[in-house]
């Protein structure tokens, strides 16, 4: 693998403007931001979505395949905030002239005390990150590509107006759970930002990374928590181990809620406001 990491380079460096009806070539491993990066950039912009709707961000590994597709790109985007742990190898090389873009770097961050890492990277739970991403987009694209800069402009206010729709939504939905039932004990710990930005005490059954697992100690743990907070369902993703989740249930009555997307869109929700719209039903529909 390390000879393809040597062929494709990644440098941060500013984009000369492109030659009329050239499009930006956009390679993306986030369906988020690939996703952002279409709708903003529309007929302006060619975007290979490495990373799709369903792929978990932490398992991705680039494949020979993969990589060169970054050749001839303009623009290499990323979550950030360490969820790609294969872009040091990436920055390390040299030969290539596009910018490699960070989005989750350039958003606040939510700190943990313990495990690998010390900030959520699961920026996307938020709608309000989700829209300063989009402006981040527009910005590396109006750099890129300063003649379509008008349209980029336009198609960003139209995805920002949606964002905004859909924000409204979840916080009218969110509403008709009492606070006291705005607990949240999910199979990873992906929710802090939605918890955050919607009022809610998440437990979470494992790690930020899915593959940490949890220990007796932490399930024995969370299950009193769960009897004692009264907690009515809990929410599962396809990486916890069932063993876990028949244990939590069968000795604290609490009923499986549904199946939440953590990680980016999935299969059968595969665009951002799909994701959002089928997480924020299943919760309040298991807990109110």
């Amino acid at each position: 693998m390390k000879k393809f990491f040597a062929l494709f380079a990644l440098l941060t460096v500013s984009l000369a403007p492109l030659p009329a009806a050239e499009t930006v070539k956009v390679v993306s491993f986030s369906a988020i931001l690939t996703e952002i990066a279409r709708t903003v950039g529309g007929d302006a912009v060619t975007v290979i979505g490495l990373v799709k709707p369903g792929v978990d961000p932490h398992e991705y590994q680039p494949t020979p395949g993969d990589l060169k597709q970054l050749a001839g790109a303009r623009l290499i985007l990323a979550s950030g905030k360490h969820l790609e742990h294969y872009l040091d190898k990436l920055q390390a090389a040299s030969g290539s002239d596009a910018v490699l873009l960070k989005v989750g770097d350039q958003l606040p961050s939510l700190a943990f005390s313990g495990g690998e890492h010390s900030e959520d990277p699961h920026w996307w739970q938020s709608v309000t990150n989700v829209e300063r991403a989009t402006r981040i987009v527009r910005d590396a694209l109006v750099a890129a590509d300063p003649a379509s800069a008008a349209k980029f402009q336009k198609n960003a206010a139209a995805s920002l107006a949606q964002l905004a729709a859909l924000n409204r939504w979840i916080k009218q939905q969110v509403a008709l759970l009492p606070r006291d039932k705005r607990e949240l004990v999910t199979s990873h710990d992906a929710f802090q930002y939605f918890a955050r930005d919607y009022g809610f005490k998440i437990y979470a059954i494992e790690g930020i990374d899915p593959d940490q697992e949890a220990s007796t100690r932490q399930v024995n743990d969370l299950i009193d928590v769960i009897r004692k907070e009264g907690v009515k369902a809990i929410f599962l993703e396809d990486t916890l181990n069932p063993k876990v989740s028949s244990q939590i249930t069968r000795e604290t009555g609490a009923k499986i809620g549904g199946t939440l997307y953590a990680d980016g869109p999935g299969v059968d929700a595969d665009t951002y406001e799909k994701m959002q719209r089928h997480n924020v039903t299943t919760i309040v529909e298991a807990l109110k």
